[in-house]
């Protein structure tokens, strides 16, 4: 089994464990607010079974159906994942306005805090490794996994502050009140989530810091060649596609210009070990500015 197969298997375990805290906490104290963060947990467990199902989808080879391989799995399960978030906060959004009718003051609110807090506590030291490992990894679903994680866990230290103030205060409509706001940021934080995956769908360019990486490695690496011109990048899962037209002059030989392709592809993997690239051999005549540039 791969690490990101482990890391995806480790956060349904990590979800389910944090579910079930939250739904305690909610069931003693019947807070509306606590409510709002076991529910969000519930979405936490579903997008860690679809990263898992992504990440396993993604590492299948290429085959005749799939050329290019599978990789894209992961972009669709990340879409997944923000459109789940925002069906947690529309839920949210729903039981909070139902409270804020008949608000109720809130029961046992020392231990069911204290349990909020430790399941909050389980959520940022996994949020944190998901987030790491996902781009040691080069993983978009463990990646959104994380952010997903991180925006549960700011969002969990403000329900903890908020029902503390409802208690302290008497005030009950806070806690309604309260529901309200983490449905809001969960709904933002679906949104950011869904619109960076379809991004990667709608085959977006590396970076541009490895762009540049890129770009220098081509100029360095393809003395012998006129040019290279109409660089053309994108990335799917852990994968970085590059492809790009080599100019060379007339009279070398295909042997020689084979060499400039080894050297050059050999010098981008050595920097983006995953890279599938694409080089097309032209003539002098193709040539569309003097001297090896990328463009």
């Amino acid at each position: 089994m791969s690490n990101s197969l482990k890391i995806a298997l480790g956060s349904i375990v990590v979800g389910l464990v944090v579910l079930g805290l939250k739904t305690l906490a909610w069931r003693l104290t019947g807070s509306v607010a606590l409510l709002s963060d076991a529910l969000e947990s519930i979405v936490n467990v579903a997008t860690a079974v679809a990263a898992l199902v992504a990440i396993k989808v993604a590492q299948r080879p290429a085959d005749q159906g799939h050329p290019y391989g599978h990789h894209k799995a992961e972009f669709l399960s990340a879409v997944l994942e923000g459109v789940l978030i925002i069906v947690a906060a529309l839920l949210i959004l729903r039981e909070a306005w139902h409270a804020f009718q008949n608000p109720r003051m809130i029961q046992d609110a020392g231990l069911g805090m204290a349990i909020n807090a430790g399941a909050g506590a389980l959520n940022a030291v996994w949020c944190w490794v998901l987030i790491r490992q996902g781009r040691r990894l080069r993983s978009p679903a463990l990646v959104a996994d994380g952010k997903h994680l991180l925006s549960d866990v700011i969002s969990s230290a403000g329900v903890l502050l908020g029902v503390g103030l409802a208690v302290a205060t008497g005030w009950a409509v806070l806690d309604p009140a309260l529901a309200m706001l983490v449905g809001v940021n969960i709904l933002w934080s679906g949104w950011k989530v869904m619109t960076a995956s379809l991004s990667g769908l709608l085959d977006e360019a590396v970076p541009e810091k490895t762009l540049a990486v890129i770009r220098e490695i081509i100029s360095d690496k393809a003395s012998g060649a006129l040019e290279a011109h109409d660089l053309r990048t994108r990335h799917a899962g852990a994968v970085t596609f590059i492809d790009f037209h080599l100019v060379v002059d007339g009279q070398t030989t295909v042997s020689d210009a084979h060499d400039i392709c080894d050297r050059v592809e050999a010098s981008l993997k050595a920097r983006l070990p995953d890279a599938q690239i694409t080089i097309h051999v032209e003539p002098e005549h193709k040539a569309k500015h003097s001297g090896v540039l990328v463009i």
